[in-house]
This record gives C-alpha cells, sequence and structure tokens, in this order.
C-alpha cells in the first residue's frame, strides 16, 4: 500500500451520526468541539461558518463542502454579525428527527455525518490536518462529497444487510478524497508527514519506510531513494515532516506494532522480529521510549487506549 492508505487503514474510520439542518429567518449556533471528523454539504442556500478561536468566517455556498477536524468548535449562522446561541437544542432534535428544523425551515439545507475511528492513533490524522478543510462546490471533490454523504444517508437510513460495512468504506472514501485534495494543493497543511507527501523528493523516501518498515534503513539510503545529498535530505525532511527521517520511521514501527498489540495474539516476539529488531529486549525498550508503556501493558490496556501520534 501506499503511505496514505497505510496511516488510513490503522484509523479504521467508522461512521456515526448523520443529520439534516434545515433553516430559515436569522439564526446563528455554536457547537461544541467533538470527537472524530465531520463532513458536512450545503445542499440548498448558503451560510457563514466560524471556527472556533478563529477570526474569519468562511462563506458557505450551496454545493459547498467542508471538513471539520476533531477537537473544534464551530459556529454556523445566516449572519456572522448576529448573537451566537446554543446549538444543544439542534443537535438534539438532529439525533431524534433525522433533520432539525428552524423557524420553518426551506431557505438554508446542510446534511452533516460524523464518524469516529476505532484505532488508537487518531492523532496521526487530527495531526495532519487544520481546523476546517473548505471544498468549494467547482471542485470535483465537492460533487463526489455530496455523492458519498447521500449514500451515506441511505445505509445509515436503510439499515439493509452490509449497511455497517458499507458506512465504514464511504467513510474511508470521503476520508481520502478530502486528502487528495490537500494533496493536490497543499496550501493550508501545519506540517507533518501529509505535508510530505507532496513533495517529489521526500514523499518517495517516506513510500520506501512504509513498504518496508523491517529495512535497516540509513539517512545515507533514504538521500538516495530521494535522489538529494544526505545533507539536503535530512534538512528537508525535517522541515516538511517536523522530526528527522530515523525519528519517522522509529515511530512508524511503533505504529505498526501497537496495532497488532492490539488487535492480534501475536507474541511480542515475533513482532519485533518482523520489524526489524535483532531482539526483543531492543524492540520493547524503543517501543516503551516512544509509546510511554512498554508492549505488554499496551497490551492490557488496549481495551481503553490512548491516542498516540506521529511526528507532527
Amino acid at each position: 500500500m501506499d503511505p496514505l492508505s497505510d496511516v488510513l487503514s490503522l484509523l479504521r474510520p467508522q461512521g456515526q451520526f448523520y443529520a439534516g439542518f434545515d433553516a430559515a429567518g436569522d439564526w446563528s449556533f455554536a457547537f461544541p468541539p467533538h470527537a472524530g471528523i465531520k463532513f458536512t454539504a450545503v445542499m440548498r442556500g448558503s451560510c457563514w461558518g466560524v471556527v472556533e478561536g478563529q477570526q474569519q468566517p468562511i462563506r458557505l455556498n450551496e454545493g459547498d463542502c467542508f471538513l471539520l477536524n476533531s477537537g473544534h468548535g464551530f459556529v454556523l449562522s445566516s449572519d456572522p454579525a448576529l448573537p451566537v446561541a446554543s446549538g444543544a437544542a439542534i443537535l438534539e432534535a438532529a439525533a431524534r428527527d433525522g433533520i432539525a428544523v428552524h423557524d420553518g425551515g426551506g431557505e438554508v439545507f446542510l446534511i452533516s455525518g460524523r464518524f469516529s475511528f476505532s484505532g488508537s492513533h487518531a492523532a496521526v490524522l487530527f495531526d495532519a490536518l487544520p481546523p476546517i478543510v473548505n471544498i468549494p462546490r467547482a471542485s470535483a471533490q465537492a460533487e463526489v462529497l455530496r455523492w458519498l454523504l447521500d449514500q451515506w444517508a441511505a445505509e445509515l437510513r436503510g439499515r439493509q444487510p452490509g449497511s455497517a460495512l458499507m458506512s465504514t468504506h464511504l467513510a474511508h472514501l470521503m476520508l481520502v478524497q478530502v486528502l487528495r485534495l490537500f494533496l493536490d494543493s497543499a496550501t493550508e497543511l501545519p506540517p507533518g508527514w501529509l505535508l510530505a507527501l507532496t513533495d517529489p523528493q521526500i514523499s518517495p523516501a517516506i513510500a520506501a519506510i512504509h513498504a518496508e518498515p523491517a529495512r535497516r534503513w540509513t539517512l545515507e539510503d533514504l538521500a538516495r531513494v530521494a535522489g538529494i545529498s544526505r545533507t539536503v535530505f535530512a534538512q528537508r525532511f525535517k522541515a516538511l515532516v517536523g522530526s528527522t527521517a530515523m525519528d519517522y520511521l522509529a515511530r512508524w514501527r511503533m505504529l505498526m506494532a501497537a496495532d497488532r498489540l492490539r488487535s492480534g495474539n501475536e507474541n511480542v516476539a515475533a513482532i519485533a522480529f518482523s520489524l526489524g529488531y535483532e531482539s526483543e529486549s531492543s524492540f520493547s525498550a524503543a517501543f516503551k521510549r516512544i509509546m510511554a508503556c512498554s508492549p505488554t501493558q499496551y497490551r492490557r490496556q488496549a481495551a481503553t487506549p490512548a491516542a498516540a501520534g506521529m511526528p507532527r
């Protein structure tokens, strides 16, 4: 698999909630920070959105879509100058009825889907994304996202056989579409592995690490893959990813190990050798240094894991 597919396969996004909001008149509602990723599409009319902590409102027109990153409060309004009210009643109505209606509706209609991650390393994705990703109607990704949201709505409401699996795959598809948009533009990405995938020299090195995590990579080997000098590679890698190449390699190995500890019955020694470590003790020491607990402790705590991220 490619690096993007590798990361998403660890996170296992799962469809959790789908709802609509039908509004008219003057309105402004604040919604609290949420866990997971939320996608919203403006199906009719237009409105404004403001991310908590950011001053500049975003105009959202009919056909636009946006992704809201985890942990960020958000205000939706017909006019950003209006006083803000709590959106708790809107969320309750949406959860109860599927569609929340304000002032009779008919002017603005939004559909929104939220999904969580069953993998324990969601910070890998959250840290690589800005608080909000706006996807204008004119982009091909917006059209695909609107179609995917409609399909998701049908699956969540119809509850046909296989709907849980379909919802999960649709969540994956929505994430991939947005991340592809970012990889094409790369103007708003913070430093991290996702930004590095846009670089024609560093991206092949990251792909090589993901393809052969057990290999005894050296800085010279990776610089050769990138086609640049060792010094230039080291500087460019750290500037884009936020960590050294060797630190990235070590953390990626540990995230793979953590996923296998959490979801399988392999013994620690087998995992250690498969990831290129010569002994269980050296692997355990590296795991504890990066994950802040031993492999055995991690496996015991897997029922309530703490998110662990890669270098930003």
